[in-house]
């Protein structure tokens, strides 16, 4: 990284100001002068480019299929769009990035190890019922062996929490070198975040934050240098770096690309010669050159069971997936955009965006938000506690015990209509999962789906016992959660969660005499409930907010009554899901009516992706109808996926295709790399338009 060395720059700002004399074009007052009320003009010359990243310059070109179309599912149709430029990684986030990763999370988050739980990859992504894969599920993240290949096994969330985190880290290290932070190696439960430190709200523990000239004399009360004020860099000063992110898939199809090498006429260097199936030139995956004639250029399949080649003679010499720099780069100097590990990109996906999103910086998935502030206007205080979605750990409860028990007293377990701790529609969604007028059989009957019978078909008595005494209480303490977060008390709703849930009974505590947590036999030894590592595992995944950052929220209606480009929050189905596209829109007085009264839920209008056997008030809409559940894998959650892996044929490949998978899920062909905005002259150098 190169240095700007911005505080010396500060300390002589005053001195070369003067010299210059630098005033306002608009109202002839002087710059960075406390006798000239001290609005202050920064030195900038160009965006730092952050660690592993690649300027991409942006601009006009055709997305979508590039390749016939041999699926049919017609979901990316060809549409001429235009892109800023940005910043994109190098490579793929490798294994030893991602430990790097861990390494941190494990030593702030001492007191919460859920949190760390929640960064793990899944490794068990690599097993196949018909296939011997154990040494990748032990090996493959923390050998290293493979620590140069791809990390596999997470999720869309979980790569957004690690983009969180490397904009932190780097921002925390440019101030470091610019002298502003000295090193703070003691963050436990609160480190540093780029947001919390612009807000002022940055403890520093023992290190020291070295503040800047403040040139407004109000401050100080005097306009002599020793009567001014200090103040904290802001984005203002240039010297932090925007977020990192996930590219979006416009990003990531333009930059697989690489056309600045198609534009090979100096006589008309703004024509794209040859449109582009790979990031190559041609519609073959073998390199033409003499010198390396024949050989693969991407890590993929060749043929029914040909992953890597013939033994003495590898075509790719890769099984599975293979170190992140090899191969050859394309035009952008970008390493393996096709094959080794698809990637993951920012979009929500619907088959039809290609015909609904805009031409510049095309996107569907926005959802707008805003940071809380206090009843003054000023910034809340930054969340001290791990927060968590309370509505969504009762809904996972209620799977957790639909599948391991199939049904466990299905008259107590499944959400009653007049369950008061439940949402409306949370509480319809679930009961058509746990409903049991479909069963033929009572509901105080006990069904284990997981072993449990004797040999005549009998229930085992008490072998399951404290697992259901575990629910119960588990139940009993997210119904408190859930009475305080409908009462807007959010952060005591979380706390129960914590204190009661990850520090009580994960932990071995509770004050039901009946649940033994740790059960002994006579010999002394210890036999804890098997279902809570399952459990914390699995509960750990409804976190949103970890210690130390801000607290947001979703903008609201209310907020944005005079707006014109936009008024709600989330647009994930504009166009494409939302009750205005569907065939009901002029239905005045069936569904329509329904929806606009809050009795339906608009957003399984057209993508029917969960059970709606019950309507927004509980009311059975279409009782025991098939027709009811679930018929597509579209959702809200559904998030694209570009490009080809190890596992996949050369179809996958090309640019243009796209998959998509649940934004909680995770494969052992998904990686990911990190992208940046660019900010200014897209041309980089502070260049500006010809």
């Amino acid at each position: 990284m190169k240095s700007y060395h911005i505080l010396l720059t500060f300390c002589i700002s005053a001195l070369f100001f003067s010299c210059q004399e630098q005033r306002s074009n608009i109202t002839n007052w002087k710059f960075n002068d406390p006798k000239s009320n001290g609005f202050q003009k920064i030195p900038y010359v160009d965006q730092e480019t952050g660690p592993g990243l690649v300027l991409v310059e942006g601009g006009a070109f055709t997305m979508g299929r590039s390749e016939q179309d041999v699926t049919y599912e017609w979901n990316n149709t060809p549409r001429r769009v235009s892109v800023s430029s940005f910043y994109i990684d190098q490579y793929e986030v490798t294994n030893f990035n991602w430990l790097e990763y861990l390494y941190w999370v494990k030593r702030t988050y001492n007191e919460y190890p859920m949190i760390y739980k929640n960064a793990l990859p899944d490794t068990n992504c690599w097993r196949s019922p018909l296939s011997y894969n154990e040494p990748y599920v032990e090996y493959y993240l923390r050998h290293p062996a493979y620590a140069n290949y791809p990390v596999v096994g997470i999720s869309w969330n979980q790569v957004n929490d690690f983009c969180k985190w490397r904009t932190d880290r780097v921002n925390e290290y440019i101030l470091i070198r610019e002298g502003v932070l000295t090193s703070n190696l003691d963050q436990q439960g609160e480190p540093f975040t780029t947001d919390v430190y612009l807000s002022g709200q940055y403890d520093s523990g023992e290190g020291k934050i070295r503040h800047v000239v403040d040139y407004n004399p109000a401050p100080g009360g005097g306009t002599g240098r020793k009567d001014l004020g200090q103040r904290i860099l802001n984005m203002q000063d240039g010297v932090l770096l925007p977020r990192y992110r996930l590219p979006t898939e416009a990003e990531w199809e333009f930059a697989y690309y690489g056309l600045i090498g198609s534009m090979t006429n100096p006589e008309d260097p703004g024509v794209i010669e040859n449109k582009r199936t790979y990031p190559w030139t041609g519609h073959w995956v073998r390199l033409d050159d003499e010198k390396h004639q024949g050989q693969i250029r991407a890590n993929f399949i060749r043929g029914r069971g040909d992953y890597m080649g013939v033994a003495g003679a590898l075509n790719d010499a890769g099984d599975i997936t293979v170190p992140v720099d090899s191969y050859w780069p394309n035009d952008y100097g970008l390493y393996n955009m096709a094959g080794n590990v698809s990637e993951w990109v920012m979009d929500v996906y619907r088959p039809l965006s290609s015909e609904d999103f805009d031409d510049f910086r095309p996107f569907r998935g926005n959802v707008f938000s805003t940071k809380v502030l206090g009843n003054d206007g000023v910034i809340d205080d930054k969340s001290m506690q791990v927060l968590y979605d309370v509505h969504g750990l009762k809904e996972y409860l209620h799977e957790f015990e639909r599948v391991r028990f199939q049904r466990i007293l299905c008259q107590d377990y499944a959400p009653q209509r007049g369950n008061p701790n439940l949402d409306p529609g949370l509480r319809g969604q679930m009961q058509s999962k746990h409903d049991h007028g479909n069963n033929h059989y009572g509901p105080g009957s006990i069904f284990i789906s997981s072993g449990g019978l004797d040999s005549t078909g009998k229930f085992l008595s008490g072998m399951y016992e404290q697992d259901i005494l575990l629910l119960e209480e588990l139940n009993r303490i997210i119904d408190k959660a859930i009475l305080k977060q409908n009462e807007q008390f959010i952060i005591e709703a979380s706390e129960i969660i914590q204190t009661e849930i990850f520090d009580g009974l994960f932990e071995g505590i509770s004050t039901n005499p009946n649940l033994k947590l740790i059960r002994q036999d006579e010999l002394g030894n210890e036999y804890p409930i098997k279902i809570i590592p399952m459990l914390r595992k699995g509960m750990s995944d409804y976190i949103i907010n970890t210690p130390g950052r801000l607290k947001w929220r979703p903008v609201t209606v209310e907020e944005n009554i005079n707006r014109r480009n936009y008024q709600n929050a989330d647009y994930k189905n504009y166009r494409d899901g939302d009750f205005q596209s569907s065939i009901y829109y002029n239905d005045k007085d069936g569904l329509k009516k329904e929806i606009n009264n809050g009795v339906r839920d608009g957003n399984l209008i057209m993508y029917q992706n969960k059970h709606e056997q019950f309507n927004l008030k509980g009311e059975a809409i279409k009782p025991n109808n098939r027709t009811s559940w679930p018929t597509t894998l579209i959702s809200d959650k559904s998030r694209v996926y570009k490009g080809g892996a190890w596992n996949d044929r050369a179809f996958w490949i090309a640019g243009g295709n796209r998959r998509f998978l649940d934004e909680d899920q995770s494969t052992s062909t998904i990686g990911f790399r990190c992208a940046m905005d660019r900010l200014g002259s897209p041309k980089g150098l502070g260049n500006s338009k010809r």
